[in-house]
């Protein structure tokens, strides 16, 4: 079977190779079974009802309406961690630039006329800097980039803080003993000379640094937000850099606010603009299409469980449903009164949402329209 998918941005090469030969690419969003996506916006987008799933390459799916996909039966999934490294990156720097004026002074050199060597030398202290070496960085969010960050941070010589009140075990096991695990935001604010940024963005944490924050801030606090520009009060931060509170601002979020604020250094979005972190987030959204499509896995979903439903021969029924009581039992009664055997089958549930994977030994086609007329099923597929 061929399945045609669209994609709406530049997308690597990698990534398009490793969907495989099984797939042909459209330009007709109406007439495509899956979608890949980086910045181009889904909400309001005419999908066509072949739909079935969208990755995302990246880890931010605010361009793509994933509950009202779920209504559909459509998984989207997005790629935490395949652009870790870039970011990572990135926020290295922006923790050096803060500290040392390196901007300002290279382009102070490029107003000097005449006689550089001695202007230079003349005028060099209006930019000198501090050493990050020995101070102390609060890091909020220890996800894929932040621990990351956190790690590299330790082995420049800083003493790093790190908070984050959902700490999975595999972050938590790839977290350095060194870093001070808190249990509250006004620890960091209190202690800490730099603080980064690397949590989503929910209602929980829009403007998460905003002038109460920033009172319980060290004077002269540096503030990197690679993350998610609304996680700051942008008028709030404005009046901290003009007061002095925060000595400088560095924001991967260009805006009209944030493009003249004083002492901000405002980055063009190149958090994951690397040539090596476009290609990790295709290939892995590229691969979560074709597990799901060809088999019914779902991994790194974000409004579906993950499951992984394995190899199989003969056939697969994959039903995306609400997470009511009685829906297994309905599809197991369904099929008996069939005569349709079942050899394997697997639930998984998240919060509102489940996901049913039953495999068969004789062909279930002709039950897959009696099983999506079950109440709260959103998709039936059959994969063979």
């Amino acid at each position: 079977m061929v399945y045609k998918v669209k994609c709406m941005d530049k997308i690597a090469p990698r990534g398009l190779a490793a969907l495989g030969q099984n797939y042909r690419f459209t330009d007709d969003l109406a007439e495509a079974d899956a979608v890949l996506v980086r910045s181009s916006s889904l909400h309001g987008a005419a999908v066509g009802k072949n739909l079935v799933a969208v990755a995302r390459a990246g880890a931010g799916v605010n361009n793509i309406p994933s509950d009202d996909f779920a209504q559909r039966g459509i998984v989207v999934f997005n790629t935490p961690g395949a652009n870790a490294n870039g970011v990572k990156e990135l926020v290295l720097a922006a923790l050096l630039l803060c500290s040392r004026d390196i901007i300002d002074g290279v382009n102070w050199v490029k107003t000097i006329t005449e006689n550089v060597p001695a202007a230079v030398e003349k005028g060099k202290k209006a930019f000198a800097g501090r050493e990050i070496f020995g101070k102390k960085l609060g890091v909020i969010g220890l996800g894929a980039i932040g621990v990351l960050v956190a790690n590299s941070a330790l082995s420049l010589g800083m003493t790093v803080y790190g908070y984050d009140v959902n700490l999975s075990v595999e972050h938590a096991l790839a977290l350095k003993n060194s870093v001070k695990a808190v249990n509250s935001l006004d620890e960091i604010f209190a202690e800490c000379d730099y603080i980064t940024l690397h949590v989503p963005l929910t209602d929980g944490t829009r403007g998460l640094l905003n002038a109460r924050a920033f009172s319980a801030m060290k004077d002269g606090v540096n503030i990197v937000n690679f993350a998610r520009g609304e996680l700051v009060d942008d008028a709030d931060m404005r009046a901290a850099l003009e007061s002095g509170k925060v000595h400088r601002y560095a924001t991967d979020f260009p805006t009209e606010a944030t493009r003249d604020m004083p002492h901000a250094i405002v980055v063009p979005h190149l958090g994951a603009s690397t040539e090596e972190s476009e290609e990790n987030c295709a290939v892995m959204a590229a691969e979560e299409l074709s597990r799901y499509i060809e088999t019914g896995t779902i991994c790194n979903s974000v409004n579906f469980p993950s499951l992984d439903a394995g190899a199989f021969t003969g056939y697969r029924l994959a039903v995306l449903h609400k997470n009511v009581p009685n829906m297994i039992g309905q599809f197991t009664a369904l099929l008996g009164g069939k005569g349709i055997n079942i050899v394997n089958m697997v639930n998984r549930s998240r919060g509102e949402r489940a996901y049913t994977v039953i495999d068969t030994e004789t062909d279930p086609s002709e039950t897959a329209e009696a099983l999506a007329a079950i109440g709260n099923v959103y998709r039936v597929r059959v994969l063979s």
